[in-house]
């Protein structure tokens, strides 16, 4: 039977599932579906309600699981649920905390290399005096006078 959205009484919902109507009332009094009521006391099944029955008639008819383990069962997947819940919330933080880390690294980084340019950066280099030619020897068209070159660097 193809499902609309919106409630369902127990007697569609018994031929949904071809249960009959006891059985989806002892699946109530166990416990295990808890259906809206009326003002009149009608039961009134969501989609909710409904697929979780169907998760109990599968269990129940066609795995052989008593109404107990499908109990524990059911009680073992809200667990789980609520574990994977928790589990993706921390990783969605950590993934959080590790991004701002690594942009606050970065800024750190590219502050540290402009400042290690900036310290890097030659001074205009300053010609050291010419040696003066000795009285002796002058130079000839064939010596080359050699000119020393200091260069500054800011500590």
């Amino acid at each position: 039977m193809k499902r609309r959205k919106g409630y369902y009484s127990i007697s569609v919902v018994a031929k949904m599932f071809d249960v009959h109507q006891q059985t989806i009332r002892l699946y109530e009094k166990e416990g295990l579906l808890t259906p809206h009521r009326t003002e009149g006391g009608t039961r009134l099944f969501s989609e909710e309600d409904v697929d979780k029955l169907e998760e109990i008639i599968h269990l129940t008819h066609k795995l052989g699981v008593n109404i107990a383990g499908v109990e524990m069962i059911l009680r073992l997947q809200r667990k789980i649920k609520k574990m994977q819940d928790d589990m993706n919330k921390a990783f969605e933080q950590a993934q959080n905390q590790f991004g701002e880390e690594t942009e606050a690294l970065k800024l750190e980084a590219t502050k540290n290399a402009t400042k290690l340019l900036s310290l890097k950066k030659p001074r205009t280099p300053t010609p050291l005096p010419k040696p003066k030619p000795k009285t002796e020897e002058a130079p000839t068209s064939t010596d080359e006078v050699v000119e020393e070159w200091k260069v500054e660097y800011d500590e």
